[in-house]
């Protein structure tokens, strides 16, 4: 069958570094059927993990069966050759990571120049890959993460169907907070691990706080047991594959070590518990798609410029810390520095949270008295009396 062409400007441009942006809908030339598509994912990567839970907690598993590459070696500083699957021609097989079915290829930039034999950029996962028409039909996994709701309902049962992590009465408050969440969380943690001068990382580690601050808060204010309160959303899924690798990789191997979740934030070490630890559904979709040793491998042995030995910590143990009885459910914690509280503020005074923000302002006060708090329209400030 000949490769279908692209049908909006934003799908990939051949011979560049761009990603591909196609979906798979009715009518279109990528239509829904079962077990035409292969997700291409790493067990390592947060945001192919976005992608592997929508298609756990929509039921896409016998839709569209999986392909894991290994979490090791990744190639030089430029990415080359890049992910491998397991493959006589390189050594030992490693658990839970898969053989290529497709091609047989040895790595994953194969399938990228099998879709684009002048492609210039990086080889990422997540890819949903055509069998049929032999190419990438999608390799953005913010994308991916809201179309797997919707681009295989007619192969679903009608509970499975619908955007089930976007509902229509949430919508403006997850794009609010999807927006700050992956600046200064899901992306703002590689910000600091990469940093290549000690101004950089100095500004980078505080808004990672300020976030997983306001985060704190907002479970709080709403009760739990998810982000928003009792629906699971978009950004449950979004702050989970960052939140799951913070304790036992981010604290160390990327130096954002102001705090734990486990000891400083009561409210997500219960909501990562719950999700973690869950029975049925939601179990499934977060706990059994979670590998630790995927995810500390990979960030451990493949960054050798950050962790040159290649040596592996054990801790911190548990992966996940359960919740315990007798936690105190309504504490709200965080990381109390004072760069930390002024970023927090701002934060929430961007996403309109106006009287959380002013707790943090009474922190950084010292003295509410000598303050009043104003409010504009859209600006708001703190003025003295």
């Amino acid at each position: 069958m000949q490769r279908p062409a692209p049908t909006t400007v934003a799908q990939h441009l051949a011979g560049t570094a761009q990603s591909w942006h196609d979906k798979v809908s009715t009518g279109g030339p990528f239509p829904p059927e079962a077990g035409r598509y292969r997700l291409y994912i790493g067990l390592f990567c947060p945001f192919a993990h976005r992608a592997n839970i929508v298609r756990h907690l929509k039921g896409l598993e016998f839709i569209i069966p999986v392909t894991i590459v290994k979490p090791y070696p990744k190639g030089d500083d430029a990415g080359w050759p890049g992910w491998q699957f397991n493959h006589p021609s390189n050594g030992a097989h490693y658990k839970g990571a898969d053989t290529d079915p497709e091609f047989g290829a040895q790595y994953l930039h194969e399938l990228y120049f099998k879709a684009d034999p002048a492609y210039k950029g990086r080889y990422s996962v997540p890819v949903l890959w055509d069998t049929v028409t032999k190419t990438i039909v999608n390799n953005e996994s913010a994308e991916l993460l809201r179309d797997l709701q919707t681009s295989f309902d007619t192969l679903l049962p009608e509970s499975k169907r619908g955007e089930i992590l976007y509902p229509v009465h949430l919508r403006e408050k997850i794009d609010k907070m999807t927006e700050w969440m992956q600046r200064d969380l899901n992306l703002g943690v590689y910000k600091a691990g990469f940093a290549t001068t000690q101004a950089d990382y100095d500004v980078a580690v505080p808004r990672v706080f300020a976030a997983l601050n306001v985060l704190e808060k907002t479970l709080a204010q709403n009760g739990g047991p998810y982000i928003l309160g009792q629906e699971l959303t978009e950004l449950d899924v979004r702050a989970y594959a960052t939140v799951v690798r913070f304790d036992t990789v981010y604290v160390q191997h990327f130096k954002c070590n102001l705090g734990m979740i486990r000891h400083d934030y009561p409210q997500l070490k219960k909501w990562l518990a719950g999700l973690y630890y869950s029975d049925g559904e939601v179990g499934e979709a977060f706990k059994e798609t979670t590998d630790f040793k995927h995810i500390k491998e990979n960030y451990t042995k493949s960054h050798k410029d950050i962790n040159p030995r290649a040596i592996t910590p054990m801790g911190p143990w548990p992966d996940v810390e359960p919740s315990q009885q007798g936690d105190d459910g309504k504490k709200v914690g965080g990381v109390k520095m004072r760069k930390v509280l002024e970023l927090e503020k701002k934060l929430l005074m961007e996403v309109g949270f106006i009287e959380l923000a002013r707790e943090v302002y009474k922190e950084l006060s010292g003295n509410e008295s000598l303050y009043m708090w104003t409010a504009a329209g859209a600006e708001t400030a703190w003025v003295l009396e």
